[in-house]
């Protein structure tokens, strides 16, 4: 049985960068024996995480969808843009509401036993680098295996054709050995 990986951007923006890296990496994924569920993060609204409004309302039902999508799958494929050298809001948002406590389990749970493997896209030099230093600590606070592997695409804005497949084959190639390594460790690790 395929192990499942659970694939988004952490843009809402329709024509963002990470959105078409995302895809290419699913594509990836998928190639290398991965069972991909690939989702928006825009088709999940919810609040800003406040701790007060979660005393007085609990998880949001979107939180709770995202939750059990966390919990439904092996690995996660996570492409970031970069934001004032962090991740972005709706990503650390995203993260912050389905590591709450909720319906009597964890807020670990949705994280216990992922593996997990960050991409980022930026017009910038660095390719969005720096929010992928975040991201990753973030995660493996939530206990995630975060590989060391991580693809940041520089100048992104110039690295897609019009199909939205990469130009450059050494790009590409190097995408494509590290979604194989995260469904060769993720497999390993589900036993």
């Amino acid at each position: 049985m395929a192990i499942r990986i659970l694939a988004f951007s952490g843009s809402a923006r329709k024509d963002s960068l990470n959105k078409k890296l995302i895809r290419v990496a699913v594509a990836a994924a998928t190639a290398a024996g991965g069972e991909v569920t690939l989702i928006d993060l825009d088709d999940y609204p919810m609040p800003v995480y406040h701790g007060d409004l979660e005393i007085r309302e609990g998880v949001p039902e979107n939180g709770r969808k995202l939750k059990k999508l966390f919990s439904d799958h092996q690995g996660l494929l996570i492409s970031s843009p970069e934001n004032n050298a962090s991740m972005s809001s709706l990503l650390k948002n995203t993260l912050d509401w389905v590591s709450r406590a909720a319906d009597g389990q964890n807020g670990l749970v949705p994280y216990q036993n992922k593996v997990a493997l960050l991409l980022a896209a930026s017009p910038g030099a660095l390719g969005g680098l720096r929010g992928l230093v975040h991201l990753r600590q973030t995660l493996q606070a939530l206990t995630v295996l975060v590989l060391s592997e991580q693809f940041a695409l520089m100048r992104a804005h110039e690295q897609f054709d019009a199909t939205g497949a990469l130009t450059d084959p050494k790009m590409r190639a190097s995408l494509d050995g590290m979604t194989r390594r995260l469904v060769e460790v993720t497999t390993r690790l589900s036993g």
